[in-house]
């Protein structure tokens, strides 16, 4: 389970008359519980990647609390990072290496013994339907394979948590539900919490039990999709989206 409660962190650009503080995340809470995909939904700019990158460690909030199965980031930042599998937009992957290497050397970075990351590697290649990639050099990988790639890479260590930063974008249809697919396994089969961040509607509607919605960087509603419509007052929801995350300006457009 993922637990992330009232999330600030503000940011200072420019220097002397030029400084000036944008606030990037300003009172974000989400809970994510295990066997579920929870969909953080928002504009681009809304402070969707700016609270992941507080989740996994790489930015250090102004205040709030983030707890991983329990563990609270503050007090044992690895034990954290051990329990998440992260897929961020940047995928990363060595060019040189085949797909394989770049897993099984993962693994290794996670501290999982040489034959256990081997045959995590061949699991995930039969899971994501990649086992013709995996002796593949990753160099000239289209999207999609880069992608399948990359997931089974933040998988090797078999994490309870799963983080994806708008793992859908530059995807053409097929790589797309792809990805949906292997998420709806890991979430039905496995039991995994995963978060899912995206400002792609239709994403979240097929993907997401539960969705929090984002906007300037402000936590404004959560729910179901069934529930965030009923919130707005719309059976549509991309509209309930933009009257939620808007309001009267954003319906107004």
């Amino acid at each position: 389970m993922i637990a992330m409660d009232d999330l600030r962190k503000q940011f200072t650009t420019g220097r002397g008359r030029q400084a000036r503080t944008v606030v990037a995340v300003d009172g974000l809470t989400l809970h994510a519980r295990d066997g579920a995909i929870t969909g953080l939904l928002g504009p681009n700019g809304a402070g969707k990647t700016t609270s992941l990158r507080m989740l996994v460690g790489l930015v250090t909030p102004d205040s709030g609390t983030i707890r991983v199965d329990g563990v609270d980031l503050g007090d044992d930042p690895q034990g954290v990072r051990a329990r998440l599998g992260v897929l961020s937009d940047a995928r990363g992957l060595y060019p040189r290496l085949t797909a394989r290497e770049n897993i099984v050397y993962h693994g290794h970075l996670h501290g999982v013994a040489d034959e256990v990351a081997q045959a995590r590697c061949e699991h995930l290649g039969r899971l994501l339907e990649m086992e013709s990639l995996l002796d593949r050099r990753t160099d000239g990988f289209s999207q999609g394979e880069r992608m399948k790639t990359a997931l089974a890479r933040a998988l090797v260590h078999d994490p309870d948590n799963i983080v994806l930063d708008e793992p859908t974008n530059g995807l053409d249809v097929v790589a797309t539900r792809a990805l949906r697919e292997a998420l709806r396994v890991l979430r039905d089969e496995t039991g995994k919490c995963i978060v899912f961040s995206t400002h792609i509607m239709q994403e979240v509607e097929r993907l997401c039990d539960r969705v929090v919605v984002v906007a300037r960087g402000k936590h404004v509603a959560d729910g179901t999709v069934a529930s965030l419509c009923e919130q707005a007052g719309s059976d549509d929801f991309e509209d309930a989206f933009v009257r939620l995350a808007f309001g009267a300006e954003g319906h107004a457009r």
